[in-house]
């Protein structure tokens, strides 16, 4: 379980095998988990280490849970739907793709999206009156789930009475949070405690994985034990070369201190959700102060010779359902001389172990790029930059004007004024809007990426087009892509297109909404929230000089998206 295979250029190699020896000997592992904080940049690290101790912790706690799991199937609750963001929704979002509805207990559904249609979905798949929520947030204050919980706190009102809809809510957050005084107030079902010591990139195992699992109909127990035989195998006594957790981290960092930064994940299709996961816990990690790991999920394989010498390929094989043609396809790129490192899963219980031994691999990375891996502070804001939208959408009943660069039809276009420029300078005479958005997509070269930050509804027609934009992109340029939906990748990947390296070409895509929902207690709708999610995203990318622009969707959503493609023509 704890084996990694990798194959690796000659000079990476021995780069890596000198950070081994280093590590080694001074005896890095060690201080890591002594909580050094100058392991890292010598600041607030040690205080948002207690990941390191959290599986025992559960070990020797989840059996309190039994009871109230035992509660929950006994009202035989068709759904259990999660309202969260980022930490607080992608493990279990893993777990609910890898897993699928279990027999005898209710359906988790996750939602992590502002997007009206997206909530309404969600709203419309359940009922009300035999569906169970877990609110999850750390802080309390985080603005998605509050809302969602306003939302669906008054459908179930509607459904059942007011006497009664407390009992259908679950709130997992940190001690004294908002959501806990809010969840004692009202009389929530149950409230579990996060340990405000553990960031929420890094709390897979803690309750806010624990809890939606074992209610979800998962062995806790035997998923407990996977990652604590990581935790072992990644202890303080561990030699380098063979932690398991080290070994990745260093390959990870040194990869990226020469240019190797784009870490390209290959999953097999039981476990491909995972690759989500990892998306935030690296990118949110390492990508600050003009550093970091842009991880790449979801491309297609292609050809070798279709990729740059920036690219570190991790392929994560279950070995209970390997694909042979993707086996085929990373062997070929290994052959041909790319950095390929293989990572085996004998079943997906071994799911425990790789939350945990990616949660190592990313401190270490951390270590070797020389930064702070558990803050984020240009996630932050974008969050202010929202705030002061919304707030003046409660206070004038409009968001701030904006004025389009170019429309044509269904399609408008928004940028800022150096983009603009820039666009201009690279379409030349020819001023339409393919040849601008083509313009821009051509502003990415080598060592760049491309990505797509989608707020659209997260389904599987709008994704599919997304796609075939990305390895058009990709195919013709040669250059690494990323698809995001908003404002799920806020909480994600957000941080590192934002605060690491300047080297992304950002396509941000928004649309109208045919059908907007209101947000009970406040004068703002679910569609003005994303809105304004998009807005501060954009205002964030522009003034850390990125190289960004809006296409807006105007009419029917799969047709102007489909035009949108249809113009990409690189």
């Amino acid at each position: 379980m704890t084996t990694i295979q990798y194959s690796l250029p000659s000079g990476l190699n021995k780069a890596v095998t000198a950070a081994l020896q280093d590590w080694q000997d001074t005896d890095k592992t060690a201080r890591l988990w002594a909580r050094d904080a100058y392991l890292w940049s010598g600041s607030d690290e040690a205080q948002w280490l207690d990941w390191l101790d959290i599986v025992q912790e559960q070990l020797d706690g989840h059996s309190a849970l039994h009871d109230t799991v035992k509660e929950i199937v006994a009202a035989d609750f068709r759904h259990l739907v999660l309202l969260g963001m980022g930490g607080s929704s992608l493990c279990p979002d893993v777990l609910r793709e890898t897993f699928g509805h279990i027999d005898g207990h209710p359906e988790l559904l996750v939602l992590d999206s502002t997007d009206p249609a997206q909530v309404a979905a969600v709203a419309d798949a359940i009922d009300m009156e035999r569906s169970v929520f877990i609110v999850a947030s750390k802080s309390g204050s985080t603005l998605e789930p509050n809302i969602l919980l306003a939302y669906f706190f008054q459908r179930v009102v509607e459904a059942i009475g007011q006497d009664e809809a407390a009992s259908r809510f679950i709130a997992i957050t940190d001690p004294g949070s908002a959501i806990e005084q809010h969840a004692t107030r009202t009389g929530f079902r149950h409230i579990f405690h996060g340990k405000p010591q553990i960031g929420g990139r890094f709390s897979a195992l803690s309750a806010f994985g624990v809890v939606p699992a074992a209610i979800m109909g998962l062995d806790v127990g035997r998923f407990l034990d996977n990652a604590q035989q990581m935790v072992e195998a990644c202890g303080a006594g561990s030699a380098a070369a063979q932690n398991p957790g080290v070994l990745l981290g260093i390959i990870l960092g040194v990869a990226a201190t020469r240019g190797r930064d784009k870490l390209t994940l290959f999953t097999s299709p039981g476990i491909a959700s995972l690759g989500g996961w990892l998306e935030q816990l690296v990118a949110e990690s390492t990508g600050k102060v003009g550093k970091g790991i842009i991880p790449v999920d979801g491309e297609r394989i292609a050809a070798s010779e279709r990729y740059g010498d920036d690219r570190l390929f991790v392929y994560l094989r279950l070995e209970s359902a390997p694909d042979a043609a993707q086996d085929a396809a990373v062997a070929a790129l290994e052959a041909a001389g790319q950095p390929v490192v293989r990572i085996p899963l004998d079943e997906t219980y071994q799911l425990g172990a790789e939350f945990f031994r990616w949660e190592i691999a990313t401190a270490v990375a951390g270590a070797v790029l020389g930064i702070n891996p558990f803050d984020q502070p240009d996630v932050e804001a974008s969050k202010i930059e929202t705030r002061k939208l919304t707030a003046a959408y409660e206070a004038r009943g409009s968001l701030p004007a904006e004025h389009p660069l170019l429309v044509e039809g269904d399609l408008s276009l928004y940028t800022n004024h150096r983009n603009a420029e820039a666009l201009f300078a690279h379409a030349g005479t020819d001023a339409t809007l393919a040849a601008l958005i083509n313009a821009h997509l051509a502003r990415a070269g080598a060592g760049d990426y491309v990505a797509l930050l989608a707020y659209l509804a997260r389904n599987a027609t709008h994704d599919a087009v997304l796609q075939t934009i990305r390895h058009q992109v990709r195919d013709a340029r040669g250059v690494a892509t990323c698809v995001g939906f908003g404002p799920r990748f806020l909480h994600s990947t957000g941080q590192a297109y934002k605060g690491g390296p300047n080297s992304g070409v950002f396509l941000q895509i928004t649309c109208d909404h045919e059908h907007d929902l209101a947000v009970p207690g406040h004068a703002y709708s679910f569609g003005v929230v994303e809105a304004a999610q998009a807005r501060g995203d954009f205002e964030v990318l522009a003034e850390r000089k990125r190289r960004v622009l809006r296409v807006h969707l105007s009419g029917d959503v799969e047709a102007s998206l489909q035009r949108l493609q249809s113009l990409v023509s690189l």
